[in-house]
């Protein structure tokens, strides 16, 4: 399916009705919110402001929601006062956004809105976001998973209209390892540090691990870092500010994520980066399944496996079976 006939799927959930909409302004939302301006019957922002997002987060969004014409709204929760999301367990993300979505639920009812949505789309379900199942279980609207957007090409489409978008929308806690405490002396040395970064290189995604003595640089352009030895500068600003030891990730930072499948002589496979959850999954399998054991469920052309495997099989092309793959991922239920 061509983008602009996935775009033509979402005004069409979109059209007539009154959308509230989760927006961090990054690009999902932004998209989300740019198309609801120009079809839905009305459209409510809400953002949230948690007191652990990058630098000029509220002020973005703000900018974004009035260049749209669109109502905006801000809820204030300091989450430095939630000892469950502090203690920073493998369930953080899962708390963060449980905690997010009931404030966002409440006002948009309260408001008269009962579309709630939210900007994830179809290459969310491959990567390690167990945050989706609260959208599952708030019935919170999905346009860009029905449609099968993926970040490439929400990202396409942004570029190709000049739509303007923030690329840093990612909570900081998210730069603390798990089971390990989240406090505001680390938020921030890694907010300050990041910020440093943006401030002295033309990078446009800057992240700073914080491993205790460690810091560790994530970015979209390994060349603004390198060259002119800013890599000096850089090493000696987060050594001042506490770690004892600083590393640069070779890998880029690339947010155009995608789905790609193995597929060959009509079958295919997909490790997903969680196990999966078999009983609540069945629930949204219903009649659709064939057969079933302790570790798979097997439906009339795909296997599904506890340990995140999926297999499919009788497939006539690449391009059916990746379609296959995309139907089947909203119904998955994760283990956290």
């Amino acid at each position: 399916m061509k983008l602009e006939e996935k775009i033509s799927i979402v005004e069409n959930i979109l059209k007539g009705k009154k959308v509230a909409i989760g927006f961090s302004g990054g690009a999902d939302s932004t998209l989300i919110a740019y198309l609801s301006s120009k079809f839905a019957k009305d459209t409510l922002a809400i953002t949230i402001d948690n007191h652990i997002l990058p630098t000029d987060f509220i002020e973005n969004a703000k900018k974004a929601t009035e260049s749209f014409g669109i109502r905006h709204e801000i809820i204030d929760i300091n989450f430095y006062e939630d000892d469950k999301f502090l203690s920073n367990d493998s369930s953080r993300c899962y708390a963060c956004r449980d905690l997010m979505y009931t404030q966002i639920e409440q006002l948009a009812k309260k408001r008269g809105f009962d579309f709630i949505c939210d900007g994830n789309n179809i290459s969310d379900l491959v990567i390690d976001r167990p945050g989706i199942l609260i959208t599952y279980k708030k019935g919170f609207k999905t346009p860009f998973i029905d449609a099968k957007l993926t970040s490439k090409e929400i990202h396409e489409y942004l570029n190709k209209n000049n739509i303007s978008y923030s690329r840093s929308t990612t909570c900081l806690a998210t730069r603390i390892p798990t089971d390990t405490p989240t406090t505001y002396e680390k938020i921030k040395r890694i907010s300050y540090c990041e910020d440093y970064i943006l401030a002295n290189t033309d990078c446009e995604i800057v992240k700073v691990r914080d491993n205790g003595k460690f810091g560790i640089i994530e970015v979209d352009n390994l060349d603004e870092i390198i060259k002119e030895n800013k890599y000096n500068q850089i090493n000696d600003e987060l050594k001042r500010q506490g770690f004892k030891k600083v590393a640069l990730d070779l890998s880029q930072i690339d947010d155009d994520e995608y789905i790609a499948i193995d597929y060959d002589n009509s079958s295919f496979s997909y490790k997903l980066p969680y196990t999966i959850n078999l009983e609540n999954t069945k629930k949204q399998l219903g009649n659709k399944i064939l057969s079933e054991s302790k570790d798979k469920i097997d439906l009339e052309k795909i296997s599904i496996y506890e340990n995140g495997l999926i297999e499919g099989h009788d497939l006539e092309s690449y391009e059916i079976a990746l379609d296959t793959f995309m139907e089947i991922l909203p119904r998955l239920r994760r283990n956290i």
